[in-house]
């Protein structure tokens, strides 16, 4: 009987060679008629050579377009994301290859949400300025970055779902108000958290700290215009750990320089790696990370262990959990 082959990209490979998740997770993996190895890094992509050799692929940020699935004769029945964002898959095609296509959310959903917490920490009590202030030896100008309190402030999210509502759970000793938008919203997991579901134009009017917790998609492209940002208030942070497209950059750029709003906290951008030159990362009230805030030793771990159970479970020939492309599951019968 043949292994069952899988395929770690070389994305998750620190400088040292050891992978970003640790040893421990690999322990999954030491499981009869599995095996695995890290895949070459010389291309982006997953490649048609990559489809025939293994049985799954887990993948951090390499890409999988049309061309990745024209293999004569296709081996891969699985794309595991170490991750829960899959824009850079093509779903579609995955689908017509009957490859399915897993996500990591329960990897994401406690380190993304307090990372969201960290940066409205950062931004309320003016951490980055302060910290300029403390090394140049600019004590005696503390009293002129007075901070803003949590307490009884409307921290607002786009999106209720895995992590927007991780977000609400752990701000609660915070004693905020709560408010989001989400057309797929459940009230009844709303209401439990004590949030209140608004339309869109109430939720960017009302919050202090604004937080973007939705998927990337033609729906969420651009989302966030100069309209919405426009009915902030001059208060107002905005603060992004999702997608950089579903904000428009300049039109925050220009919010920010202008002082229509107090501040913005970004994990993400429309172009990553952001160039040096971009006008956002020379504003004082801007605090930004390399689309890698969330990276700790818990959501690395938590992902690799998620993709990896996936693809033991289509070993096995089980169904896992978190399929985006149901549709393949058909396809594959």
């Amino acid at each position: 009987m043949n292994s069952f082959r899988i395929g770690i990209t070389a994305d998750v490979l620190m400088s040292n060679g050891q992978p970003i998740f640790g040893e421990e997770a690999l322990k999954l993996l030491d499981t009869p008629g599995i095996e695995w190895e890290y895949m070459d890094a010389s291309s982006s992509d997953i490649s048609a050579v990559h489809a025939a050799r293994y049985d799954a692929i887990c993948a951090m940020t390499t890409r999988v377009t049309p061309q990745s699935l024209d293999a004569k004769a296709i081996r891969l029945k699985l794309i595991a994301r170490f991750g829960v964002g899959y824009d850079s898959i093509d779903v579609p095609a995955c689908t017509a290859a009957g490859v399915l296509l897993t996500i990591a959310p329960d990897g994401v959903r406690r380190p993304v949400a307090t990372s969201a917490l960290t940066l409205v920490l950062m931004l309320a009590q003016q951490v980055l300025i302060k910290d300029r202030l403390t090394r140049s030896g600019r004590w005696n100008e503390k009293m002129d970055y007075i901070g803003t309190g949590l307490t009884g402030r409307t921290l607002g999210s786009i999106g209720i779902g895995n992590i927007g509502a991780e977000l609400f759970r752990i701000a609660r000793p915070l004693d905020m108000r709560c408010i989001a938008h989400d057309p797929a919203a459940d009230p009844a997991l709303a209401a439990s958290l004590g949030v209140t579901l608004v339309d869109m134009d109430t939720l960017f009017r009302e919050s202090d700290f604004l937080t973007v917790n939705c998927p990337l998609n033609e729906q969420t492209r651009g989302l966030v215009d100069a309209r919405l940002i426009g009915l902030m208030k001059r208060s107002a942070y905005l603060v992004n750990t999702a997608r950089g497209p579903i904000v428009d950059e300049k039109a925050l750029y220009a919010a920010l320089s202008d002082g229509l709003i107090a501040g913005a906290g970004l994990d993400v951008f429309e172009q990553e790696p952001t160039p040096a030159d971009n006008p956002i990362l020379k504003l004082d009230n801007v605090v930004v990370t390399p689309h890698g805030i969330c990276f700790t030793d818990e959501c690395m771990r938590g992902l690799a262990e998620s993709a990896f159970r996936a693809a033991l479970d289509v070993a096995a020939g089980r169904e896992p959990p978190y399929v985006v492309n149901r549709d393949a599951l058909a396809a594959r019968r």
